[in-house]
């Protein structure tokens, strides 16, 4: 009996998330904004609502890690890599690698320094605290910038540039997260090593993320094949829905908990690999495919949100307004550094990226729901956990409101047109 009111709870305070993310859904419309600012406003509005009804949303500490990392990311990694056409990316794929490897740590890097210096408060906000704030905010979302990219009909190019590199840079900045924040919790729990221990655990950790790196891809090759090939068998547009639901949260699972390697870059891999494999059947069994990731990805999209408005505080802009306003230079000014030192570099391993795309890397590097999923992750057990949420929330709110709502200007057809031709050529 007691678990059966368990479920009904459950399910009563999934429905309380729901509807607020539909009511987010026709602010949105009635503002004419981002859906992810609408449903912002809307768990804001359905914060303030709960001491007036009562109502538990029951989300904790301990149970939002679950909910992100095994339901919520590899539906938004998966629809993401579903998206981009593999004959593009190909083109790209040298660039786009850049910086989702080299230019993710440069960026986490100089994040966590500004951060660390800015704050310039060593035990309240430590060196891991301010590497992991970097390694968050290291992962892009510029969701609202592709879409007025396809709005204004841009060259396929600098869409799949941009999309790739948002992709790829999820995906790294989700295993260097995993793997700092693990850093963090034994700091916390050992508290600070010698020197000779730090070089021999950052061996171990070199070794241990080398690992999972290239085993993630491996399980996502091998779940990739696995999927074209079921589709391909069972000649079904229902069912090849279903396998693909499948591989989502199939590859996450048996990479992190059997292989025990990283499950967003299987799920990523598996998403590019049984497109490629797939691309002839797009309009016969695939026909439902597209519309279904559409949908899921705006669902948990406008969750993620309505939950960021849920335990998004009054006490977080009085108590750690200069703690955000640092964050926000530190994620514009890294990202711009970024994006002007490896851009010139891009034209050794791929095409040459045109003088306006980089503008358009640098501002349009919005950070979205990516870095508030893995925020709201963060373990309480860390003493700096609310001050690293704070600045994480005041570098999104920035995205939206600043750079979401002025990137139309660095978007104009003729420029993205000529760009793009003078990129193939």
């Amino acid at each position: 009996m007691e678990s059966a009111d368990n479920v009904i709870t459950l399910v009563g305070q999934g429905l309380y998330m729901a509807v607020a993310a539909v009511v987010g859904l026709a602010l949105a419309r009635i503002l004419r904004t981002d859906n992810t600012l609408g449903c912002l406003i809307a768990g804001v509005l359905a914060g303030m609502l709960l001491p007036a009804i009562d109502f538990d949303t029951g989300l904790r500490a301990h149970n939002m890690q679950a909910l992100v990392f095994f339901v919520i990311l590899p539906v938004l990694i998966f629809e993401a890599a579903w998206q981009i056409e593999p004959a593009v990316l190909k083109r790209w794929l040298g660039p786009v690698l850049l910086f989702s490897t080299v230019g993710v740590l440069l960026s986490a890097v100089l994040i966590g320094l500004l951060t660390y210096y800015g704050m310039d408060h060593a035990e309240g906000f430590p060196w891991i605290a301010a590497f992991l704030t970097g390694v968050i905010l290291a992962a892009t979302d510029p969701v609202s910038v592709v879409n007025k990219l396809r709005t204004g009909h841009s060259g396929e190019d600098l869409i799949t540039l941009v999309e790739g590199e948002s992709l790829f840079n999820d995906a790294a900045a989700i295993v260097l997260y995993s793997l700092t924040l693990g850093v963090a919790l034994h700091t916390v729990m050992e508290g600070s090593v010698g020197t000779g221990e730090a070089l021999e655990g950052a061996g171990a950790v070199t070794v241990y993320f080398l690992a999972t790196f290239f085993g993630g891809l491996a399980v996502g090759l091998l779940c990739g094949l696995v999927t074209a090939i079921a589709v391909l068998f069972l000649r079904s547009a229902g069912a090849s829905l279903v396998v693909l639901l499948l591989a989502a949260f199939g590859s996450f699972y048996l990479a992190e908990h059997v292989v025990h390697v990283s499950g967003i870059l299987a799920v990523m891999t598996c998403g590019i690999v049984a497109r490629a494999c797939l691309r002839e059947q797009r309009e016969t069994y695939l026909i439902h495919a597209e519309p279904t990731w559409e949908w899921l990805n705006l669902m948990f999209s406008a969750l993620i949100f309505v939950i960021m408005g849920l335990v998004i505080t009054w006490e977080m802009f009085t108590e750690r307004w200069l703690a955000m306003i640092i964050a926000i230079a530190a994620a514009v000014g890294a990202r711009a550094l970024t994006i002007f030192l490896l851009a010139p570099v891009a034209r050794f391993i791929g095409p040459p990226i045109p003088k306006e795309w980089r503008l358009v890397m640098g501002w349009g590097g919005l950070r979205g729901v990516v870095a508030v999923a893995l925020v709201l992750s963060l373990p309480v057990e860390l003493p700096y956990w609310w001050t690293v949420q704070a600045m994480v929330f005041g570098v999104v709110l920035f995205s939206l409101l600043v750079q979401g709502t002025t990137c139309k200007w660095l978007l104009s057809k003729p420029q993205a047109t000529a760009s793009s031709e003078s990129a193939r050529d």
